[in-house]
């Protein structure tokens, strides 16, 4: 039996009912994980032409979770960034894409950017969820085109973000 998106919402409802902070979190890395591994659920995520590269498919009333896909049509590089006060789950559908870790050094003050510094890089491939903290700094780069499931703890379109550039 195939997952579907209102299941999905569900689910994370559920696990962040029980627990909003970082166990509830993890349980929420699990289930997208579960979701990118239904063929029927990634056809009804990713069936339609995409009509821009970010797309909110559900954002919960009443938690604030925001459940989105992503479609990169070719190479695509993010600097540096954290996701303000919420966290994110990048749940990796097609594709594969590098993410770099990084540390702040200097946090912004003055109207200045943050400064940080890359501590990690590693692949995030087909099936495979990562979950960022409130605050963790990372940076994606795809090669080519990728797909990919974000939930986001709250959505971000609507919060302002830690400005932060690399350290020379």
């Amino acid at each position: 039996m195939s997952y579907t998106l209102h299941e999905f919402a569900a689910d994370i409802r559920a696990a962040l009912t029980a627990d909003p902070g970082p166990a509830g979190q993890e349980k929420v890395r699990l289930l997208t994980e579960k979701a990118l591994r239904d063929t029927d659920f990634m056809a009804a995520c990713f069936g339609v032409p995409a009509p821009k590269e970010r797309e909110v498919l559900y954002e919960d009333a009443d938690l604030g979770f925001a459940i989105c896909r992503h479609v990169y049509t070719g190479a695509k590089d993010s600097g540096p960034h954290d996701h303000g006060p919420t966290w994110a789950i990048y749940g990796q559908a097609e594709g594969e894409t590098d993410m770099t870790d990084w540390r702040i050094v200097t946090p912004p003050s003055g109207g200045k950017p943050g400064r940080v510094e890359k501590t990690r890089t590693y692949r995030l491939t087909p099936g495979v969820a990562h979950l960022y903290l409130a605050g963790d700094v990372h940076a994606p780069y795809r090669a080519g085109p990728t797909k990919l499931i974000r939930i986001e703890g709250k959505n971000t379109d609507k919060i302002s973000r830690t400005p932060l550039e690399a350290a020379a």
